[in-house]
């Protein structure tokens, strides 16, 4: 089957896919996936194309992809408008505008809270405000965070902020604590922020980071959530490094 994304919207109504073909090396869709989007905001949007095969028991195979910049596109080409063929390629990291994702400043801390016999502390994550966030519905953004202390995906992990409306350069000033860290949780856990935009419908996603060592394991075990880029790991290791001292940083946000 085939599924695509309008990126930067990869969540919901970012989704599309077609039915199973089964039992062929050719398969024939015949199928039309439908986005309804103002052209205007096209010049920020990135179409994912993706190729995948649906096993007997459930599992999704990845066989390929293709990507196709809007911002680019040439809609009065004539040939735009006719049926093309495009090779298949290998998975690669998303290759949307960094710089259109937008902006988070932020300060973490790790504090010990613990009796000496036993050394345990707090993560504290202050968000202080992004800016320049991608107008994703015209001139509305109304924007709010969400986040995850993984491994841990529980409902206590989750928190959030309030949403601030009508800018693209929200203050929030939220602080979120996790307490019961070991210094050596802090090798295996990972702090995912992600931004939204909420409207009655549904809540989009406009980015987000994952502030950890990156290493792609935790506990020993491979996750695909443990893959933080080298300044969000350099900020993590920081604060491992400087106990009780806030570490602040502003990074851009990306696709998770």
């Amino acid at each position: 089957y085939v599924k695509t994304y309008l990126l930067p919207e990869k969540y919901k109504l970012g989704k599309r896919k077609t039915s199973v073909k089964k039992k062929t090396f050719n398969p024939v869709y015949n199928e039309i996936l439908r986005y309804k989007i103002e052209k205007e905001l096209l010049k920020n949007q990135s179409l994912n194309i993706s190729v995948w095969h649906n096993d007997t028991f459930g599992r999704n195979s990845f066989l390929g992809e293709v990507e196709l910049d809007l911002g680019t596109w040439d809609w009065n080409d004539k040939s735009n408008k006719q049926i093309n063929w495009f090779p298949l390629k290998p998975r690669v990291e998303i290759t949307f505008k960094r710089d259109l994702q937008g902006l988070i400043r932020y300060f973490i801390l790790f504090i010990f809270t613990g009796k000496k016999t036993v050394s345990t502390g707090e993560v504290h994550i202050w968000v202080k405000e992004c800016y320049n966030l991608p107008l994703l519905r015209g001139n509305r953004l109304n924007s709010f965070i969400k986040c995850t202390v993984l491994p841990d995906t529980s409902r206590k992990s989750r928190q959030k902020t309030r949403t601030v409306s009508k800018t693209t350069n929200p203050v929030f000033n939220h602080t979120m604590v996790y307490d019961g860290f070991r210094p050596e949780d802090l090798r295996e856990a990972c702090i995912e922020l992600t931004v939204w935009d909420h409207n009655k419908l549904a809540n989009h996603f406009l980015g987000g980071l994952r502030i950890g060592l990156g290493t792609g394991k935790s506990y020993g075990t491979t996750v695909d959530w443990m893959d933080s880029t080298s300044d969000e790991t350099a900020l993590w290791e920081k604060m491992m490094n400087s106990p009780n001292t806030w570490i602040e940083d502003t990074l851009p946000l990306r696709m998770l």
